[in-house]
């Protein structure tokens, strides 16, 4: 018995010997090998893209893994208690390896040649996930032991926690506790109950296996179990144990929680981003700051959905999205459950119909009823130009187990659909460009394409401030009379000869051009670009920044038959905003590193109005004459100074400014009076047969452009002109936008002065004429006097005819 003894003590010493040998060996072996444990005191988190606004609203976040950094400070106390509980409870007193759990995996390697369980500790797991593969082999097991002893050595207990915490796998993209908190919960750590906290617990050992969103039922079981072991090692006491266990299972899978939803935006962002930093983008934890102001944006996302569904209400119901099969509400839920909401549009079911009240059930489950205010709308659609006789019964509109669209708007339930009808627009600070919002169609999740940026339509009349900026350039006046009458341009041979019309199709005869202006006369534009000849007209219009490559070459031109992005026209309309000068839009404020290093700034030119030493930029009176000597050599930009060049005189853009607000005051644009305000200027826009509906306009602190019109062009309506279209849409927004703004008006500059003159003739008034308005002249080009008496016709029409003033 004695020598049996000895013989297992001497083979127990042996084999103890032989295993500190092959520890002691292993470690000398993999020790140079090993990576620096130090590092992970600077280790660099795979964090994604954060795009945010300019006041530091979140946006959009973008990658493949979503983590949310916290430090251990910020993890609540049962949340870590219920890691300790389920993955190492030990974790406190020992030195990085747990010897049982390690003992129990050699059995299973001895046993059945493979690793079932890794015996691992919380240390181990990140020496795991920072270090090594999460493949099973015992080289790679003896490295994640040799390296949880030196990472014990080098940090403390909170330290290896807070890494662990950031970095683990917890199912369905979630990296990190933080992460998983808002994917499963919607919610920040410090607001998880202890069941929840159990239950994100309990994923790091099968992230599928006990997922619970979508096995619930294994994951409760796991959740209980975490649960249960807390209530044993004393984590918790029996009163929140009793509470906790009776907890259903409430995770669903939660969108990155944002400020503002701005999709569009959020895309563009993401693309340059890209561009700059290639894949580095989605892993490096940067942060995009855009010049996107939050408030205007949420101003023009309303505006902008408010204005298209407007205009399809106008135009008539197209009936129920779908009849749902089957025949009562229990089979309708199924299919009402997979619909996706339309930006502001809930699907819902109708389940009951009477003549004047539709009964539906939405998608979350609410019961809701329309009264006849909110389907009062929907005449039936016939055509575009057409819609049926006024809605007396609802029960003509729809039936029960109808799927249609809800919206709500200041209490009332609407019936609703999705528009047809698209819409880009986008507002620029005129003083430097940056793009304070911009919306680039109804819904980006029904429709990615960017109509605020991307492919651009015909502006119609929103061109015709570069011709009558050139016109006043060339020496004409606000009081300029031009014949407002038909003309006719004989084509090639086999041509249609070409007969530009105005859209009202009646003339006006001799007319001012302010008049010509805001009552877009466009048979005044084709005169004009004729007298001033097509280059003239390419060459302002490069100037203000568009490429001749955008532009025709022949008179069609005067009409706008430019196609251009609404941020194209902004920055056209930004010249007439701050003073005359160019700017160039941009979205990208800075980009930030995850620590807060700037790593990009974007320099954009900007509106200086005093030169680089401090001192005011002097009138240049004689800014016509070297005009005609430089060209647009005058007007190249200064890239070292970022200074915006000048690109109109002060003057010109003074003259240019009134009569673009005459357009709001008393022209096509005039429904924007119900601002209230006398600062606002711009210019509508109407493309033939109703294509393209545009305005474009401004005030001294911001300009917006918005474009409606179909993707693949059709007409709008016979009477959807652009100050029916698209102007509401510029109106709501701008009403947001200057709320707080107080009316501001322009000085007038040196070099202009204002004179009275006859309102016929567009000459200086007599002391007793009665029908006179105040005009606006430079000072080395006043009105003519007016014509002797004999001159006139009886009905005060003048019979000048000199091209100068009459062609």
């Amino acid at each position: 018995m004695t020598g049996m003894f000895r013989f297992f003590v001497g083979l127990s010493i042996s084999v103890f010997l032989g295993a500190v040998l092959v520890l002691v060996g292993g470690y000398l072996y993999l020790k140079p090998g090993l990576p620096d444990v130090e590092s992970l005191r600077t280790v660099r988190l795979q964090t994604p893209l954060q795009v945010f606004t300019q006041d530091g609203q979140l946006i959009a976040q973008f990658g493949e893994k979503r983590r949310d950094p916290v430090s251990i400070n910020e993890v609540p106390l049962d949340l870590v208690r219920a890691f300790l509980a389920a993955e190492d409870d030990n974790f406190r007193d020992h030195v990085g390896i747990d010897l049982l759990g390690l003992a129990r995996a050699t059995w299973q390697l001895v046993s059945s040649g493979q690793i079932q369980s890794g015996g691992s500790t919380i240390t181990m797991q990140v020496a795991k996930n920072y270090f090594l593969s999460h493949e099973r082999t015992f080289a790679r097991k003896f490295r994640e032991i040799l390296l949880a002893l030196e990472i014990e050595k080098s940090l403390s207990k909170d330290e290896i926690l807070e890494l662990y915490f950031n970095v683990i796998f917890l199912g369905h993209r979630a990296y990190g506790v933080n992460a998983a908190s808002q994917i499963y919960y919607g919610k920040p750590l410090d607001e998880l109950t202890l069941a929840q906290a159990a239950m994100i617990a309990g994923l790091p050992k099968a992230p599928s296996r006990y997922n619970p969103i979508a096995n619930p039922t294994r994951a409760k079981e796991r959740r209980d179990w975490i649960l249960g072991r807390m209530l044993r090692l004393g984590f918790i006491n029996n009163a929140a144990y009793d509470v906790a266990i009776t907890q259903p299972v409430t995770a669903k899978l939660h969108g990155v929680q944002v400020d503002l939803s701005a999709p569009y935006v959020a895309e563009e962002a993401r693309r340059i981003a890209l561009e700059i930093f290639n894949d580095q983008a989605y892993t490096d934890g940067l942060r995009v700051f855009t010049t996107i102001n939050g408030q205007q944006q949420k101003a023009a996302q309303q505006a902008v959905v408010s204005g298209l569904m407007e205009y399809d209400r106008r135009h008539g119901w197209r009936g129920a999205e779908q009849s749902l099969p089957g025949t009562g509400l229990a089979e309708w839920r199924a299919t009402l459950a997979s619909a996706d909401a339309i930006g502001p549009l809930e699907p819902a079911v109708v389940i009951e119909v009477v003549e004047d009240r539709i009964v539906a059930e939405s998608q979350r489950g609410a019961r809701i009823e329309i009264d006849r205010n909110g389907f009062s709308w929907a005449r039936a659609y016939r055509s575009v130009n057409s819609v049926g006789s006024a809605v007396r019964d609802a029960r003509t509109l729809v039936q029960p187990g109808d799927l249609i669209r809800i919206f709500q708007d200041k209490g009332r339930w609407w019936l609703a659909q999705k528009p047809e009808v698209e819409a880009g627009f986008v507002a620029l600070d005129p003083e430097n460009g940056a793009i304070r919002a911009m919306v680039g169609g109804f819904n980006y999740f029904e429709s990615k394409f960017n109509r605020a940026i991307q492919g651009g339509r015909l502006v119609g009349s929103g061109f015709k401030p570069l011709i009558y900026s050139a016109a006043l350039e060339s020496g004409m006046t606000p009081a300029t009379l031009v014949n407002d009458a038909p003309v006719v341009f004989n084509q090639t041979e086999g041509a249609t000869d070409w007969r530009p019309q105005n859209s009202s199709g009646t003339f006006l005869g001799p007319t001012r051009l302010r008049t010509a202006l805001y009552r877009s006369r466009n048979l005044v534009s084709v005169r004009l670009v004729r007298e001033l000849g097509i280059d003239r007209v390419l060459e302002i219009s490069e100037r203000f920044g568009l490429s001749r490559d955008k532009l025709p070459r022949d008179l069609s031109i005067s009409l706008g038959t430019a196609s251009l992005t609404p941020v194209e026209l902004s920055e056209v309309y930004a010249v007439f905003a701050n003073g005359g000068f160019r700017v160039r839009h941009h979205l990208i404020d800075r980009i930030e590193s995850a620590e807060g290093a700037v790593l990009y700034q974007t320099k954009p030119v900007t509106v200086c109005r005093q030169d680089c030493e401090g001192r005011p930029v002097s009138v240049d009176l004689a800014f016509d004459n070297r005009l005609k000597a430089t060209q647009s050599n005058l007007f190249e930009i200064d890239t070292q100074s970022r200074a915006a060049p000048r690109v109109l005189d002060t003057r010109i853009h003074y003259l240019m400014h009134d009569m673009l607000r005459d357009v709001v005051l008393q022209g096509t644009a005039k429904r924007a009076r119900e601002l209230g305000r006398t600062d606002l200027a711009g210019k509508t826009g109407t493309t033939n047969d109703q294509f393209d509906a545009w305005f474009s306009g401004y005030h001294p602190e911001v300009v917006a452009s918005v474009w409606v019109g179909f993707d693949q062009p059709k007409t709008l309506g016979r009477a959807e002109y652009g100050g029916r279209a698209a102007l509401p849409i510029w109106i709501e927004f701008m009403r947001e936008a200057l709320r707080e703004v107080p009316e501001t008006q322009m000085p007038m500059p040196p070099g202009v002065i204002a004179t009275r003159i006859d309102t016929a003739t567009g000459t200086k008034a007599r002391p007793s004429q009665k029908e006179t308005i105040r005009e606006f002249f430079l000072l080395e080009n006043p009105p003519q006097d007016p014509p002797p008496e004999g001159l006139v016709t009886p009905d005060g029409e003048s019979t000048i005819s000199s091209p100068q003033q009459l062609f």
